[in-house]
């Protein structure tokens, strides 16, 4: 009788081993993570460069919205006048620095050399008046006093010749280079204006940058708007994200590539599909908008997932659940 008492006992132990061991392993074996997110979506806000009067708005709140489309219009009207004259400071500019480049004309040189033939003239006389003058004095014919406005008249004379040859020689050489540079200069600065008076009245209408729908209508036509006050908000249609948070035990298991399955409340049964694009390399205290079992106050690592197969059902602040399925996968 004790040796089918002893096989009994060493078969139930030898179960029971295997049983506790078999539980091990299972518990060992590591479950698909699920994690727990929100629906990221951008927004942009939009405003005018310029600043003026809000003249209309083609969209309202809710509109969809296509990269491109035109939003509003600010009052054109002084654009368009500082535009026209920055085009005619341009003008005036281009004729100045012409004239300064290219030098005199042929007939300012011509009437250069015929008043240095002039005043030659005018000195040769004077100079010649002069020296008579000298002989008489000698002779004591006239005064002193004459002979000194003999000599005032040959020097003023002279000084006039001078001028006169300085002048055409200034004709002839034309202006000085920094004269030049100047007048170039002032050309170009009038360019720049023109070039961004272009830009201010090409910038009196809104574009979309891109696809999305209106959120926020904030201002109304007439309204008077600074420079970079935002007049409507966009909810950008791409990219759609899933912001969720791993623990540091799981962190392993949330690489960048792999795929994952995301399903909102909407729509338990379908799920959308997403791929890890971010890790962030830091630990942060868990949010109080994540929803987790995890405690409030465990570290956690932000993922930022891209859904690839995004629709108009997912909200910015949308609840998802995220799995990490045995046919996940890095890509």
């Amino acid at each position: 009788m004790k040796k089918p008492v002893m096989a009994i006992v060493i078969i139930v132990v030898l179960l029971a081993a295997l049983g506790g061991g078999w539980m091990w392993h299972q518990s060992r074996q590591e479950t698909p993570l699920t994690l727990y997110g929100n629906v990221d979506i951008r927004t942009v806000n939009l405003s005018f460069r310029v600043s003026g009067r809000l003249a209309s708005l083609a969209v309202d709140e809710g509109d969809a919205i296509k990269a491109g489309q035109p939003l509003g219009v600010i009052d054109r009207a002084p654009y368009e006048n500082a535009l026209m004259q920055a085009k005619a400071n341009v003008s005036a500019a281009e004729a100045k620095y012409a004239l300064v480049a290219e030098g005199y004309r042929n007939e300012e040189i011509a009437q250069a050399q015929a008043a240095v033939n002039q005043a030659q003239a005018a000195y040769d006389y004077a100079r010649n008046f002069y020296q008579r003058q000298q002989g008489l004095w000698k002779t004591r014919v006239i005064s002193a006093n004459d002979l000194e406005n003999a000599r005032s008249s040959r020097d003023q004379a002279q000084a006039q010749l001078k001028s006169a040859r300085d002048k055409l020689s200034q004709y002839r050489t034309g202006n000085r280079p920094q004269e030049i540079a100047q007048a170039k200069a002032s050309l170009e600065q009038a360019q720049a204006q023109l070039a961004q008076a272009e830009l201010d009245l090409k910038d009196t209408q809104l574009i979309a940058p891109s696809d999305g729908t209106l959120l926020t209508r904030a201002v109304e036509p007439g309204s008077m708007l600074n420079a970079g006050s935002t007049v409507l908000t966009l909810s950008l249609t791409r990219p759609v994200w899933v912001r969720a948070y791993v623990n540091e035990a799981s962190l392993h298991q949330a690489q960048p590539g792999q795929t994952v399955q995301l399903y909102i409340d909407g729509r338990p049964d379908k799920p959308y599909h997403g791929k890890i694009g971010f890790v962030s390399p830091t630990a942060e205290f868990t949010p109080k908008t994540v929803e987790t079992p995890d405690l409030r106050t465990d570290l956690v690592y932000r993922l930022r997932i891209i859904v690839t197969d995004a629709d108009d059902a997912l909200r910015q602040g949308m609840p998802v659940t995220v799995n990490f399925d045995s046919g996940a996968r890095n890509e």
